[in-house]
């Protein structure tokens, strides 16, 4: 059984706790094979599309939210481990949750919310305040942990590409994205992907993977699709949302990406309450 530290929750009015919680990432311990029979239907766009050619960069963030009935997880508290509530879940609408987190944050204006449909729940458009970058975070229901992990792939590797009306500007959203996210429980651990993720259109994306062990287990697809792994785990981890927060201030800055991977784990330490040392042998980057 492999367990990680979520050190903080959220009351009904998504104030984190300060509590630690004993979770997990379990490879044996799904309950339910997810079911992959969907409808999600992205839409194919031919690369010559205008608008997110200009100056306007975007960041695509899958949230997979935790689900204790769906995922091979050792279950949490039932409030925030319920996959179909946006509100209330662990990595969404709690305190630490992408949509809360990201919400507060003085770099970020929400422009705004999408309801989609009952795979992908809802779509949240930021705008960061301090440069060109726009941000559209999708929270999957974590039913669907399988079909997100994999439109996540295809992302990285242009096989699917789409495009977002802001205004009269369209914004580029999964292969059209200049950097793909992946946050939640890594699926990988519980089931295979016979799908092949090979690059389709030779550009190279950059891609962060915040989920327990994501570097050994999206490692070997991830190479296919020729993006590259700006930020991701060595091992068990909280994937909190101030992680990807402060990683993005440094990558929207052009810095290193070891830049990058010290931004996230001076966060990590913090909340986590870690050594700093610690955090940065769990938070790499590279191959």
């Amino acid at each position: 059984m492999e367990l990680y530290l979520l050190s903080h929750l959220c009351t009904m009015h998504y104030f984190p706790l300060l509590l630690l919680l004993l979770s997990a990432c379990s490879g044996n311990q799904q309950k339910q094979p997810v079911n992959t029979d969907t409808s999600v239907a992205i839409r194919q766009i031919p690369v010559q599309h205008s608008g997110y050619y200009s100056s306007y960069k975007t960041i695509h963030v899958f949230v997979a939210l935790c689900d204790n009935k769906y995922q091979g997880i050792v279950p949490v508290p039932a409030k925030i481990g319920n996959g179909q509530d946006l509100d209330n879940n662990l990595y969404w609408g709690c305190g630490y949750g992408v949509r809360s987190y990201f919400k507060k944050s003085p770099q970020w204006k929400l422009i705004k919310k999408i309801s989609i449909d009952s795979i992908r729940m809802e779509r949240l458009l930021f705008k960061n305040t301090n440069s060109n970058y726009y941000l559209v975070a999708d929270a999957w229901n974590g039913k669907y942990i399988k079909d997100c992990t994999i439109a996540f792939l295809q992302s990285c590797a242009g096989q699917v590409k789409d495009t977002l009306m802001v205004n009269n500007l369209a914004i580029g959203l999964n292969g059209n994205a200049s950097l793909l996210a992946y946050v939640g429980h890594d699926g990988l651990m519980d089931f295979r992907l016979a799908d092949e993720f090979n690059n389709t259109d030779g550009k190279k994306r950059d891609a962060i993977m915040l989920a327990c062990y994501s570097k050994k287990y999206f490692g070997p697809l991830l190479a296919a699709t020729k993006a590259g792994p700006l930020l991701w785990s060595s091992g068990l981890m909280a994937p909190e949302a101030y992680i990807l927060h402060d990683a993005l201030e440094s990558y929207i800055k052009k810095e290193a990406a070891e830049n990058v991977r010290s931004s996230a784990a001076k966060a990590y330490s913090k909340y986590q309450k870690c050594s700093e040392k610690a955090a940065r042998n769990l938070l790499v980057t590279g191959y």
